[in-house]
């Protein structure tokens, strides 16, 4: 039986669900839900409908208002784990990790880099490689499934203008070169399994009209494990579903 995994980064999952957030979930009934950038605590959100029915997972940050994950599950996962196990990654609640019978399934909204690269060199010289670590120890023992907010742009036809974005957190050679080592571990992008050309974005400035003009970036994947590979059946981007400055990216496994 297809599974159907969605991921999106909401911006604020209490903002989002006031831009129609429920209603999507309901339409699409998706069998896991991964939601990156909550901003909220599960305490503090109270208009959930949609999650009738679906196991609920938060990872939220020490500092109110920020970062976050969460994930909705229709199968009540084997185990659960929030974060990298490691306390200079696990205050910003980044990581969820579900353990399902076949295979785990990793929600991470991966740090910015910021404006000025000042977490440049934490995130590529300590959040990377710990976060792979984490992957591939998973994968010693059964398939993973990777989706979120990875905030790099992975090739030049992975965002409208690479020229002049050289330098700007998430086109960094750093951070590139960090993405490429994943893949080399084995894993698998999606997407580009089925897509191979450019104009396929994720994310827009909300400056410039950006979005309806599709001069965006994609930053947001679902990465596999090879031994998923065959039962790969589609993986797309849902640039018309608003709501956020990301859209919706998915999967279907069976």
């Amino acid at each position: 039986m297809a599974m159907k995994l969605l991921s999106w980064n909401v911006n604020g999952i209490r903002a989002a669900l006031n831009k129609g957030l429920g209603a999507f979930i309901e339409k699409q009934t998706p069998d896991i839900v991964c939601l990156q950038e909550t901003k909220a605590r599960q305490e503090q959100v109270t208009d959930l409908f949609f999650a009738q029915g679906y196991h609920q997972s938060w990872n939220s940050a020490v500092k109110p208002g920020y970062s976050g994950t969460a994930i909705f599950s229709k199968k009540k996962p084997r185990s659960v784990a929030l974060g990298l196990g490691a306390s200079q990654h696990d205050n910003e609640g980044r990581v969820i990790t579900h353990e399902y019978d076949d295979f785990y399934l990793v929600n991470v909204y991966t740090p910015n880099s910021k404006r000025e690269l000042e977490r440049l060199d934490y995130r590529t010289k300590e959040w990377e490689p710990a976060f792979r670590a984490h992957l591939v120890a998973l994968n010693r023992k059964k398939p993973v499934a990777v989706c979120g907010d990875l905030n790099v742009a992975h090739t030049e036809i992975d965002l409208a203008n690479p020229k002049t974005n050289t330098r700007n957190a998430g086109f960094t050679m750093e951070e590139r070169r960090e993405f490429s080592r994943l893949l080399e571990t084995g894993f698998i992008d999606t997407f580009r399994e089925f897509e191979k050309g450019p104009g396929h974005y994720t994310w827009w400035s909300q400056q410039s009209a950006a979005r309806s003009r599709n001069v965006g970036w994609r930053i947001d994947y679902f990465i596999i494990s090879p031994q998923l590979r065959p039962a790969l059946k589609t993986a797309f981007i849902l640039p018309e579903v608003m709501g956020s400055d990301h859209c919706p990216v998915g999967v279907t496994l069976g």
